[in-house]
């Protein structure tokens, strides 16, 4: 069995209040005592429960992260943001992932109340719910990742996905492509939604359209889908670009298209993704991409939650403006 406080204190022979001293405020204890006391924790092998006193303190020195997929290294780079930000500020990131489902989120978000958690940053799963409401309402502090708070009622750190949209299609459309597709979603996830209808402003000012391929989720496996209905058109039928929504369908396009079919990108049909995860610069044929802040997105996620010292953050929104990368996915030999 574990030591505890009064095993340490009847082995020292001074009072548990002695030993919490000790722990707590070793200012207030004589250094012969602290000497002692702090031997006697070593020879027991007493290891002190945090957990229970910070929630005797009301308030842990963790933050909750729930993400939609941290199998996707956009997200990835997102917490290593978040957690480089909270060492700064004393503090320790547990990180959860919703994969996209609603109860699978409201079981993390339940979690990290019940944990006493400082603070929670969340990319929620469709619109805020009003379980984060009544989260905040209740003392947690909310901030939104990568999703802006449109009613103002949280705090959130996001990129300007509908100019990130209008970037990309900007830039096929500056190659001379006009049948352009766009394939992603699903359509509820309001990145996906904005970055469609920023490429969709852009084409209607050139006076074209824009096809839209949806998916049931941001990840390689769809990309390959998508490619493949594509694939099964006849080549006059087949967009000579391709938007994909982030860079993971677009790695699952890019293999579908050049791995298993020969089809030349950019020469047959161009691709551009949206992130620029790492994986980007190393495919096969490099990814052209829109490039997304990612850590920064985390640590000023952790900085917002962290501002008001006292209480709940300032309804705050910060916004990045996404850049350009080109590689020679869009880029004619």
């Amino acid at each position: 069995m574990a030591a505890s406080v009064r095993d340490v204190a009847e082995a020292a022979g001074v009072s548990v209040g002695t030993v919490s001293n000790v722990l707590n405020r070793p200012e207030k204890v004589s250094p012969e005592t602290v000497a002692l006391v702090q031997a006697t924790i070593a020879r027991l092998g007493f290891v002190r429960n945090d957990a229970a006193r910070q929630l005797r303190a009301g308030r842990s020195r963790t933050i909750g992260l729930v993400v939609l997929d941290i199998g996707n290294p956009f997200f990835a780079d997102v917490a290593r943001g978040a957690e480089e930000c909270a060492e700064g500020h004393g503090l320790s990131v547990l990180i959860a992932n919703s994969d996209d489902g609603r109860e699978r989120e409201a079981r993390h978000l339940d979690l990290f109340e019940e944990q006493r958690v400082a603070g929670v940053l969340v990319t929620p799963v469709g619109e805020s719910s009003p379980r984060l409401e009544r989260m905040q309402e209740r003392g947690t502090p909310v901030v939104l990742v990568d999703r802006e708070s449109r009613d103002g009622r949280f705090a959130s750190v996001s990129v300007d996905d509908v100019e990130g949209g209008r970037i990309a299609m900007r830039h096929l459309l500056s190659l001379g492509r006009r049948r352009v597709a766009f394939v992603g979603g699903p359509l509820s996830l309001r990145q996906v939604s904005d970055r469609l209808r920023g490429a969709q402003e852009e084409v209607a000012q050139a006076g074209g359209g824009l096809e839209t391929i949806p998916t049931g989720a941001l990840t390689v496996e769809e990309g390959r889908r998508a490619a493949q209905q594509i694939l099964e058109r006849p080549v006059r039928d087949r967009p000579d670009a391709i938007f994909a929504a982030n860079d993971m369908l677009a790695l699952g396009i890019l293999q579908r298209l050049v791995m298993a079919h020969g089809i030349r990108v950019p020469e047959d049909i161009a691709l551009i993704g949206y992130d620029d995860i790492d994986f980007a610069a190393a495919a096969v044929v490099p990814l052209s991409s829109v490039r997304q802040p990612a850590a920064l997105i985390g640590s000023s996620a952790v900085d917002l939650l962290v501002h008001d010292q006292g209480g709940l953050p300032e309804r705050e929104h910060r916004r990045f403006r996404p850049q350009l990368v080109v590689r020679a996915s869009t880029l004619d030999a």
